[in-house]
């Protein structure tokens, strides 16, 4: 039996081994399966070596991607979302943003801060989709209204970053409201000729894409993201057809003419700095 005993021997010391691997790093490409150092990957900006999926990612990610050396500044930081309605369904709404803002380390579901991108001056508000999905609630249209006071007072341009399921079932008509406050707001941008610039990421539905994402003065998205008001499993519920391939992704929205174009995160930098440069020139004029 000593063969046994010295082959389960090393089978425990390859499973200690296998245990004392530190974790973190390594992925896996939800498109291709394939794994995908976690070091290189970032060093990607989280786009897949293999098969170039854009994979999710938080605020936190796109602010070191655009911003110059990763520096920015941030506004209204401490705004929390309220209970106007005492709602609960599973779980009280109150420890349910609780509960969400242990887990994600997020105060709410979106952030806005201040920047340089290559030398130009850039507002961006940025939506978490591990904030209750991304939900637009009260909390989101106060701080892109007050993101927009800062830009009329300092002539900033503004890019919201959208990444939402939609409004927040548990603010109510509250929630709709914002669609409105934030579209109105961005007339006043507008009326001043200060570029407003939206990026479309995966996914961008509900009332966030029948409102501002839908609103710039360029509309642009990453690759294959889902871009939608209602998803593609409800719409073909409703209409009893089968839906044409790749509907509602990025490329589908861009040859019907619902996008400006499609920018890969490697290029978003760049992509963007020409784009505000060309539309500042309009604002100086």
């Amino acid at each position: 039996m000593s063969w046994f005993k010295r082959a389960k021997e090393n089978i425990q010391t390859r499973t200690e081994d296998k245990n004392n691997t530190p974790e973190g790093l390594w992925a896996k490409c939800p498109a291709c399966k394939k794994p995908l150092q976690t070091k290189a990957l970032k060093q990607n900006n989280y786009v897949c070596m293999h098969c170039e999926h854009h994979l999710k990612i938080g605020s936190e990610e796109y602010f070191e991607i655009i911003f110059d050396e990763g520096q920015y500044s941030e506004l209204s930081s401490t705004v929390y979302a309220a209970d106007p309605l005492n709602f609960e369904d599973t779980k009280k709404y109150t420890n349910r943003i609780k509960a969400t803002q242990q887990k994600s380390g997020l105060v709410d579901s979106i952030r806005t801060v201040h920047g340089k991108v290559n030398g130009l001056p850039l507002m961006i508000a940025s939506m978490d989709f591990r904030f209750i999905g991304g939900s637009m609630g009260s909390v989101v249209g106060e701080k892109v209204s007050r993101a927009i006071d800062y830009c009329l007072e300092n002539d900033m341009p503004l890019m919201i970053i959208s990444k939402s399921g939609g409004a927040r079932m548990m603010e109510g008509a509250l929630s709709l409201m914002q669609m409105a406050k934030i579209s109105a707001r961005l007339t006043e941008m507008a009326a001043k000729k200060l570029p407003y610039i939206s990026l479309l990421t995966d996914p961008t539905t509900g009332g966030v894409t029948a409102s501002f994402a839908m609103l710039g003065d360029l509309n642009i998205a990453e690759p294959e993201a889902l871009i939608g008001f209602a998803g593609p499993r409800v719409i073909k519920e409703t209409i009893g057809r089968d839906l044409p391939e790749g509907f509602q992704r990025s490329e589908f929205l861009l040859e019907h003419g619902f996008l400006d174009f499609i920018v890969h995160r490697n290029e978003l930098k760049d992509k963007l700095h020409s784009s505000l440069a060309m539309l500042m020139q309009v604002h100086m004029k």
